[in-house]
């Protein structure tokens, strides 16, 4: 008979029987006893009374029974503290067992009974476990301490556990090396200061040797590893590379994209004119290939994968296109992906095929893969220029199917082909306008609009076609409104005789009918530019537009670098960093890519050099704006460091640099300044007049850093003493979001530096300490100068003041809004 028996019985009164079997003589009547406890425990049953009974069968050689009394034990050990000290002595005994089974079973439970009176006693058995004979036992041990770590950090580095497991790298077998690299791995991932794997040369080839040997969940924590390493050199790359190369001919894919993530990384650091490069180029293509026969859920994580390769270095699948084509049996979130890498895929030697695959999609039953596909053509002719002809007629072909959502789809995709290529492709604006009743989506509307303004002198009833849109102006959604807006104006313009009734009526529309305030104010805009300076409004509203790029869903370049470094995990498949959906106290690692050979730039820089020479071609986009952006003379940010300069003669200064109203303060008070005094709170520079020299003390040594450094006044004041405003904190953070501790901050800047002032007040029943903090990348570079220093614990409603201070060199990335910091 089965084990389920245990498990359908309801007896009441059954606590006092399982009390009385539990202390029999007879060893199978112990055993099944302790195996109805386990079926109650299982299905939700409180059994923790028996607790006293249970423990006492421990003292058994049969390996069973143990197992099932230490699952009880890992259990209840939490609940029943000090009667888990109980089995203390048993775990000492057993740790001590001939047989190399109950020694790691022993230890195995020791570390998953997280109970802080234990674990001292815990520490000595473990220490033998860890220079046990057996590697078993030793493998096990080697987890033991990740999990001790876990539950007290501060025991496990004074008896000097981590030193054992890092010398544990070195032992002959390669499972126990694999245990060991994972559970420093662990441990280093939740103190990311600590430098526990100080890998080099000696441990690269070790883990090396072990790589080839250990299960492949061992393969799996070595390459892990072994993708943080950062080489001396390319030969030295090229060397680990060389020996990662077979896993990809593993069979577990889990291990197949380890290995690709350490090939992806290291492959930075070697040259393309390599013959190896080339070489490894060829072997990264067929196990991704593979991958691609698995089922459906592990194809899609493969293709999220593979996605993140292709925008990375499109050379390695740029032969395989055809293993990306749909088949009829594949599920929806699988048909889209691969339609997105065939798109990243495609070159002027595939196009051919790959828009007779398209079309052939076009003609699905799905109407999202459809929808999809119909886009996917549009792509494909901004993308590759010599296909975008053969393209359009595509598109057209699928206009005159009449399917409505077809239609509507290819509309909105030659809006951007007229983009792409303004003045080409015209002659088919006569068919997009036989469609124009069968429109009833606004991006579809809108799109047709769009072109019907942009080419109204080459459409002879453009005033008929945007007068029918008009009709029904109020029902129509934003998108539709605004853009119809723009196309009258556009047409009036252009034949201002003829329309000059239709632009008064829609203006009308715009400003007086309308609640929505983005319609008002173009309206209004529009208005005022047409009736004081048409031709200005001329000007601005038939201003030449800039190209639409080809690809305009990439991944930004540094964010893409960070998830090449996290290919095979959840980040990869999110297309996320850790640090955006990993919640919790652990700080999480920004990784970066190597620099590439031969290159003197730091991996840290944020951003690249607008100006640079030619070379600078084939870098990646800068995140930063450049010089020219509209963002950056609007605000006039230098991102950079602050620059010290000697101190300004005060003859030089004028008060024409700070005055931001361009006319002086006097200009706007008229000659009440003199009546003041002149000197207005004790500030020089007020209540001089514009352009008359302002007092500043010779020993103001100013720091000038513009940007960020004029938003926060660090210049020194320019003769504005140091004592500015400061905001009123706020709370940033509530305790009911943060476990009952209570943030509340503001910015300041003391001396000339910028610190942010904070208020931790415990809220909570327990007592708070080791706080860190860290900022994501921001528009400003913002980065902590030192870490937080909050030296005594936080004890309930006990409030710390603390003050850090800040530094604008870190990491640069334009949020939105431009102020957004996330910490």
């Amino acid at each position: 008979m089965t084990d389920s028996k245990y498990f359908t019985t309801t007896k009441k009164g059954e606590i006092f029987e399982l009390k009385a079997e539990l202390n029999s003589d007879k060893k199978e009547k112990k055993k099944e006893a302790v195996k109805k406890v386990i079926a109650s425990m299982t299905v939700g049953k409180d059994v923790s009374a028996l607790f006293p009974d249970v423990v006492n069968c421990m003292q058994t050689d049969n390996l069973e029974l143990k197992k099932l009394v230490y699952l009880y034990l890992m259990n209840y050990a939490k609940s029943q503290p000090d009667m888990a000290i109980m089995a203390v002595n048993t775990f000492v005994k057993d740790c001590e067992d001939p047989n190399p089974l109950i020694r790691a079973l022993a230890v195995r439970t020791m570390g998953c009974i997280r109970v802080d009176k234990i674990t001292e006693y815990l520490c000595e058995p473990l220490r033998k476990c860890l220079k046990d004979e057996d590697p078993y036992v030793r493998k096990t041990a080697a987890v033991c301490v990740a999990k001790l770590h876990d539950i007290n950090a501060q025991l496990v580095e004074d008896q000097g556990f981590l030193d054992t497991l890092k010398d544990l790298i070195s032992d002959s077998n390669p499972m126990v090396v694999a245990n060991a690299v994972a559970a420093l791995s662990e441990i280093a991932e939740s103190h990311p200061n600590s430098n526990l794997l100080d890998l080099n040369f000696q441990t690269i080839n070790k883990l090396l040797t072990a790589l080839n040997e250990c299960t492949e969940w061992g393969q799996i924590f070595i390459l892990d590893c072994l993708a943080n390493y950062s080489p001396k050199d390319d030969r030295e790359a090229q060397s680990i590379c060389e020996r990662v190369t077979p896993r990809l001919s593993h069979a577990n894919s889990a291990v197949v994209l380890s290995a690709v993530k350490v090939l992806m990384k290291f492959m930075e650091m070697l040259s393309k004119d390599l013959d190896y490069y080339g070489t490894l180029l060829k072997k990264l293509a067929p196990p991704l290939v593979t991958l691609l026969s698995a089922e459906p859920e592990l194809q899609y994580v493969a293709l999220r994968n593979i996605n993140l390769i292709v925008q990375k270095r499109p050379e390695i699948l740029k032969h395989e296109m055809k293993v990306f084509f749909v088949k009829y049996n594949d599920p929806i979130y699988v048909k889209l992906e691969k339609l997105d890498i065939m798109i990243r895929l495609a070159s002027q030697a595939n196009i051919a095929q790959v828009l007779a695959e398209l079309k052939e999609y076009a003609t699905e039953v799905d109407v999202d893969f459809v929808r999809k596909a119909v886009r996917a053509i549009g792509r494909c002719a901004i993308k590759v220029e010599q296909s975008a002809e053969r393209c359009v007629s595509t598109l057209l072909d699928l206009i005159q199917t009449k399917v409505n959502y077809v239609v509507q789809e290819a509309i909105v995709v030659i809006k951007d082909i007229f983009r792409k290529y303004p003045n080409k492709y015209e002659s088919v604006i006569a068919t997009l306008c036989e469609n124009l009743d069968s429109l009833d989506e606004p991006e579809a509307r809108a799109a047709m609009i769009w072109i019907v303004g942009e080419y109204a002198e080459r459409i002879d009833n453009a005033d008929e076609l945007l007068e029918s849109f008009l009709e029904g102006f109020h029902d129509e959604s934003t998108q539709v409104q605004l853009q119809l807006l723009t196309a009258i104006v556009k047409l009036f313009l252009k034949k201002p005789t003829e329309t000059q009734e239709l632009v008064q009526q829609v203006l009308s529309l715009a400003t007086q009918d309308s609640d929505n305030p983005d319609l008002r104010d173009r309206g209004y805009i529009y208005w005022r530019l047409l009736s004081t300076d048409p031709v200005a409004a001329k000007e601005v509203v038939l201003a030449e537009k800039p190209l639409i790029s080809e690809e305009t869903d990439l991944i930004e370049p540094t964010l893409l670098d960070e998830l090449i470094c996290h290919i095979g995990t959840l980040a990869s498949v999110y297309h996320k960093p850790p640090s955006a959906f990993v919640e919790g106290s652990r700080g999480v690692q920004h990784k970066r890519l190597p620099p590439r050979s031969g290159s003197n730039e730091s991996t840290e820089s944020p951003d690249v050099t607008a100006t640079a020479a030619p070379q600078a071609a084939e870098q990646q986009p800068a995140v930063i704006p450049s010089q020219g952006d509209l963002l950056g003379d609007l605000l006039n940010l230098d991102l950079g460091p602050s620059v010290n300069v000697p101190p300004i003669p005060s003859s030089t200064v004028q008060m024409g640099a700070m005055d931001l109203l361009g006319g002086g303060l006097d200009s706007l008070m008229g000659d009440e300044t003199e009546g003041l005094g002149g000197d207005l709170g004790g500030s020089p520079a007020i209540g001089a007049g514009y352009g008359t020299p302002a007092v500043m003390p010779a020993s103001l040594n100013a720091t000038v850093g513009g940007g960020l450094g004029d938003l926060f006044d660090l210049a020194g004041g320019m003769g504005v003493p140091s004592g500015s405003y400061v905001e009123p904190k706020t709370i940033w953070l509530p305790a009911a979001k943060a476990k009952g501790l209570e943030i509340s901050g503001t910015f300041s800047r003391r001396m000339g530096h910028i610190y942010m002032d904070l208020t931790l007040m415990n809220k909570a029943m327990q007592v708070m300490s080791d706080f860190a903090i860290q900022f994501n990348k921001n528009s400003f570079g913002m980065v902590p100068a030192a870490p937080l220093q909050i030296n005594a614990p936080l004890t309930p409603n006990q409030t710390i003041e603390a003050s850090l201070l800040l530094h604008t060199v870190g990491a640069v990335m334009k949020m939105d809004p431009l102020t957004n910091l996330q910490v």
